[in-house]
């Protein structure tokens, strides 16, 4: 049951939804504690320590933006929040991408939306466009996270998630590898899909990490190649060592 549906109920049928808590608990995804009614995904505590980072003040110019000088044109590179190894940033991502928890994806997304909704470059994107997945491992996940994150950021700016990109090539995991390794791996990857025009579109590309940025890159060259206005860059998070 979804979190839609579940509030749902719970204006319909109170004492349903006291039923399922009872029997299925909703925990906080970080420390595990029991959820109060108005809480989704973390606990109030946690969702405060969420390590938000700075770069959206500054989108133009970051630690981001240089980070991908020289393999793509971009004007803005965002991302939530700051990657630290064994922290909470990594241990949500974790759950995200390999425990079968797409509702952290929304949530972040819906966070990171209205952080952006204060900014006045938020009104910039005509469409939002995430990373894709190769339809194998897509098949095996469930879900896309960058897309769930996409859809999160969506509802909040009210700007549509276009699945435009397709990943065309099976590739092995980034993990492991050298920056020019990692963009070699991904060289040739990815396609536009038929009858989805970018031409002249204000695009927001959406992954759910930047590392050295050649995946991104590689999708962002796709869509300035067939004719994208502008792209800018988002991720759920970011940092060394990634």
């Amino acid at each position: 049951m979804t979190h839609e549906q579940q509030r749902f109920n719970t204006k319909r049928f109170p004492f349903f939804k006291e039923f399922l808590d009872l029997i299925f608990p909703q925990n906080c995804h970080y420390c595990g504690r029991n959820l109060f009614d108005w809480e989704f995904c973390l606990c109030s505590p946690c969702k405060n320590r969420l390590p938000v980072a700075s770069y959206y003040l500054r989108p133009e110019d970051n630690e981001l933006t240089q980070k991908l000088q020289g393999l793509c044109p971009v004007s803005k590179a965002i991302s939530f929040l700051k990657f630290s190894r064994k922290g909470m940033s990594q241990s949500l991502l974790h759950q995200l991408k390999y425990r079968n928890k797409p509702q952290i994806g929304q949530f972040l997304g819906n966070s990171f939306g209205k952080l952006l909704l204060k900014q006045p470059y938020a009104i910039d994107w005509d469409m939002i466009v995430p990373v894709p997945l190769h339809r194998q491992k897509l098949h095996r996940r469930g879900y896309n996270q960058s897309e769930t994150f996409a859809k999160g950021i969506g509802e909040v700016l009210q700007i549509p998630v276009e699945k435009v990109l397709e990943r065309s090539k099976w590739t092995d995991t980034q993990t492991n590898k050298t920056r020019l390794e990692r963009i070699d791996n991904v060289s040739g990857v990815f396609e536009i899909q038929p009858n989805q025009p970018v031409y002249q579109r204000r695009i927001l590309l959406v992954d759910d990490v930047l590392t050295t940025g050649a995946t991104l890159a590689a999708c962002a060259n796709i869509l300035w190649k067939n004719g994208a206005k502008t792209v800018d860059l988002a991720t759920i998070a970011a940092g060394g060592g990634v």
